[in-house]
């Protein structure tokens, strides 16, 4: 009865008793079987075009309250769910988990050869599909001569960055190798530039290496992604829900993992965040068939394009109207915020800085419903998360990428550290960015994040204390109760917190009294 119970509240506002006797809820239910669902195929220019020119998904109302992000529990936290895990923030890792991702350590073996099974030499980004000694299957990709080093050191930098920001990866490694690691596998077919395939010789290995660097050993360096557990179905959507995924109940433009994102993209310029590029598979969770979402392909980060330097327009759309016109009626004399960006020259990163970044400004290649529909409460809970980064974490992750050039890496980190305090500085000044409430001596107390983290405090903060009616979600005040003692009144309590330095910002605090012990249960930000 609480799985049902808990979709329903997912799906619309249920009016009458708020808590339930679990509530605050830390997982999704167990799924329900998915059975057999068919893989689906996205075109990547009908992706772009239809997200571009048409009306996807349901966008926030141009008038009225403004619909707020589900799939959370009721403190306003994403559950464990098959989109996304807590992890950094929630539960604080380790640099050795920080820099391992989502990985046991499993890059291919080497005890062995590597079995080409597939390969792609035509287009800008060649690559191959092999299964080593282990019968592991990966996805290898490579730099492009002008860069080495960028696009696999962008790969494996931000898988480990979203991994440790809750969401599902694969589990890619920086490989080196020599040509004589490779043996192809009888059969294998390949596609020339008309499309047309042909049995794949060893020729075309060689051919396929001549587009890629050297090392100065010899050897080829390459970004090995091990293959993601399940049975691929295809890509999922930003905006609505997958109809045959009976648990697929909340749209995705309001999931707070998917609105919030946008941040986390944002940090990393993550601008390729397409559905293209991300993964559904079928894999048993609990013991069930059911699906699970993942983001994938990170080779277009931290100043990559995979095959070359990210364009210095990244972090804007494609196209736009208003600024079509703009740049029409002004001559071009009038250029847009990232042509004043300066790029230092080092062709391990690409293009990417700090110091034109805005974190509000920025978007991806072409616009998502998920992204735009997120409002102040989706960016602190992103916010939250990219300023628990510490200085070393962020220098260990890099570390990753095997940058050859110090300077390159130490320039990677700058900017990683800056475009991180603006996010902070820009959306912990939108709500009070208080959290990690909880009950201590029998006082209400919490975390000023904008104060640990060096962006001044939230001054005054005052607490008026109400009798709350759970049944009929309801709130009574305590005119005598004021102040962090919890009062001794009732089973519900709700905990009014406000500054007058900051008017329209308040946080309301529910309280629930059982047997004796007092928590938080329930958790709403006004702006």
């Amino acid at each position: 009865m609480k799985r049902i119970a808990f979709f329903l509240l997912l799906a619309s506002p249920v009016p009458g008793q708020r808590f339930l006797a679990d509530d605050p809820l830390e997982r999704e239910p167990r799924p329900r079987s998915v059975g057999q669902l068919l893989n689906r195929k996205f075109s990547d220019y009908y992706d772009l075009f239809s997200n571009q020119f048409a009306e996807r998904g349901k966008k926030q109302p141009k008038s009225g309250p403004p619909v707020r992000a589900l799939a959370v529990n009721t403190l306003g936290e994403p559950l464990d769910s098959s989109w996304y895990q807590r992890r950094h923030y929630y539960r604080r890792m380790s640099i050795e988990e920080l820099t391992r991702g989502p990985g046991q350590r499993t890059p291919p073996s080497t005890a062995g050869k590597w079995t080409v099974v597939a390969a792609k030499s035509e287009g800008v980004t060649p690559g191959f599909t092999i299964i080593d000694s282990e019968k592991r299957r990966y996805f290898v990709k490579f730099d492009p001569l002008t860069n080495p080093e960028m696009a696999t050191a962008a790969d494996s930098i931000s898988a480990r960055f979203f991994y440790a920001l809750g969401y599902y990866v694969p589990d890619n490694y920086i490989v080196y190798f020599k040509p004589d690691q490779l043996e192809l596998r009888e059969a294998v077919e390949i596609a020339d530039s008309t499309g047309k395939t042909r049995p794949m010789t060893r020729d075309d290995i060689s051919v396929i290496l001549k587009k890629v660097p050297l090392t100065k050993d010899g050897s080829y360096r390459a970004t090995a992604s091990l293959a993601v557990e399940g049975k691929p179905i295809g890509p999922p959507r930003y905006y609505g829900t997958r109809k045959d995924d009976p648990n697929d109940v909340v749209p995705h433009e309001h999931r707070r993992d998917l609105r919030g994102l946008q941040v986390f993209c944002a940090w990393l310029d993550h601008d390729d965040s397409r559905s293209i590029n991300n993964l559904d598979t079928i894999v048993d969770i609990d013991g069930v068939p059911a699906v699970r979402h993942y983001l994938l392909d990170f080779g277009s980060t931290l100043g990559s394009a995979s095959f070359r330097p990210n364009s210095p327009r990244s972090g804007d759309y494609y196209f736009t109207w208003k600024g079509s016109a703009k740049e029409l009626f002004t001559l071009g004399l009038m250029p847009p915020y990232w042509a004043f960006a300066h790029y230092p020259d080092y062709p391990s990163i690409g293009r990417f800085e700090w110091k034109v970044f805005n974190p509000e400004k920025w978007v991806p290649e072409y616009p998502n419903v998920a992204f735009s529909n997120r409002l102040p409460d989706d960016e602190f809970w992103a916010a939250k998360q990219v300023m628990a980064f510490r200085d070393d974490e962020i220098k260990a992750i890099v570390g990753v990428g095997q940058y050859s050039d110090p300077k390159a890496a130490g320039w990677l980190e700058e900017c990683l550290r800056e475009r991180r305090n603006k996010i902070g500085k820009v959306y912990f000044a939108k709500v009070l960015p208080l959290d990690r409430f909880r009950i201590e001596a029998g006082g209400l107390k919490w975390d000023d994040l904008a104060k640990e983290h060096g962006l001044g405090g939230v001054e005054d903060v005052k607490v008026n204390w109400s009798r709350f009616d759970n049944k009929a979600n309801a709130k009574t005040a305590l005119p005598a109760a004021a102040g962090n003692a919890v009062p001794n009144e009732g089973e519900y309590l709700a905990a009014d917190l406000t500054s007058a330095a900051r008017p329209k910002q308040t946080v309301t605090v529910y309280v629930r009294r059982n047997a004796g012990a007092v928590s938080v249960v329930g958790l709403d930000r006004t702006w």
